[in-house]
C-alpha cells in the first residue's frame, strides 16, 4: 500500500523529534563523562549472555558501568544482567518494537549512577525499527549469531550499515551449524566497508572483553568507525556524525516505568538512584 504524504510527513516529524532528543542526551552524557553503547540484534542472538559477561569483566576491572535492557515483556534479561553486580534497569516497552531517545532519557533520569562511565543499552530484539532511532549513543554495535545465516547483513543493510562495530556471537557452535564465516564477512563489508568484526562466544570466552575494550576506548578519546552510509547520509540524514535510516514503522507511544535492580536481582524504586542527565 502506498503511503500518503501525511503519513510520510508524520514519520519524518517523529524521527526529527527523536534526533533532537538524541542530540541533547548525547551532549548531557558527554558532559558527565558517560559514553552510551547501543546494542542491536535479532532475538536469540546471545546479546544478553555476552553483555552479562562484559559487565562482569568491567566490574572486576573497576570500571563503573550500568545497563538498561528493553523488552516487550518480562524482566528476565534484567535479572540475568544483575548477576554481574552492575546496576541494571529493565524497560518494558508495552508493545513498542524499539527504544527512542526521549524514552531512554526519561528512564535514565534519577536512576543512572553518578559515577557511571559506560552505559550499555540492550535494545529490543529487532533489526528493523531500532536501526532508525539514534539513542544518543557514542557507539552502535550490531550482533549476529552464527545460526542466523551469512546473508543477514544483506537482509538488514541499515542495521549493519550504520554499525560502528559488528560482533559475531555463539562462535563455539559455528562448525556444527556450518557457518560460512568468509561469506558473512564479505557481506558485512559490502554494506559497511572497513567496519571491525569480532568473533565472540559467551560460552567459550572467545572475544569476551573486546566490547568493553572498544567502549572504554571512547572514554580515552578514541574515535569510533564511521560507516560510509553515515558519511553519505544514506537512506536518512546525518546529525552529529550519526546517520539515521528512516525505515520500518514509527510508533509514538510510551513505556512503563520499568524496574531498577541493585545488582543482586532485587527490584528497587528507580527514583532512589543518583541523578542522570535531564530529559532534553
Amino acid at each position: 500500500m502506498c503511503e500518503t504524504g501525511h503519513t510520510v510527513d508524520l514519520r519524518r516529524a517523529v524521527l526529527a523529534r527523536n534526533d533532537d532528543s538524541a542530540r541533547g542526551l548525547r551532549a548531557a552524557l558527554a558532559a558527565r563523562g558517560t559514553a552510551a553503547v547501543n546494542l542491536l540484534s535479532s532475538p536469540g542472538s546471545g546479546k544478553t549472555a555476552l553483555l552479562e559477561a562484559e559487565l562482569g569483566l568491567a566490574r572486576r576491572r573497576g570500571i563503573p558501568v550500568a545497563a538498561l535492557t528493553a523488552d516487550l515483556a518480562t524482566e528476565n534479561d534484567a535479572l540475568r544482567l544483575a548477576r554481574s553486580g552492575a546496576p541494571v534497569k529493565q524497560v518494558l516497552t508495552d508493545g513498542l518494537c524499539h527504544l527512542e531517545a526521549r524514552m531512554l532519557a526519561g528512564h535514565l533520569d534519577g536512576w543512572l549512577p553518578e559515577d557511571c562511565r559506560l552505559l550499555f543499552v540492550e535494545n529490543v530484539g529487532n533489526l528493523v525499527c531500532p536501526a532508525s532511532y539514534d539513542l544518543g549513543e557514542t557507539l552502535r554495535v550490531v550482533l549476529a549469531s552464527v545460526t542466523e545465516g551469512e546473508d543477514k547483513p544483506l537482509k538488514y543493510p541499515t542495521a549493519f550499515g550504520l554499525a560502528n562495530l559488528v560482533l559475531v556471537t555463539k562462535t563455539d557452535i559455528a562448525a556444527a551449524v556450518g557457518f560460512d564465516e568468509a561469506t558473512f564477512l564479505a557481506n558485512v563489508q559490502r554494506v559497511n566497508p572497513g567496519v571491525e568484526v569480532v568473533r565472540t562466544s559467551a560460552r567459550s570466552g572467545e572475544g569476551i572483553g573486546a566490547l568493553l575494550e572498544r567502549a572504554s576506548g571512547l572514554l580515552d578519546g578514541a574515535v569510533p568507525h564511521r560507516p560510509v552510509m553515515a558519511a553519505a547520509g544514506h537512506a536518512g540524514h546525518v546529525h552529529d556524525g550519526h546517520a539515521h535510516a528512516h525505515e520500518g514503522h514509527v510508533h509514538d507511544g510510551h513505556t512503563d516505568d520499568g524496574h531498577a535492580y541493585d545488582g543482586h536481582g532485587h527490584g528497587t524504586p528507580a527514583g532512589h538512584q543518583h541523578a542522570a542527565p535531564e530529559v532534553p
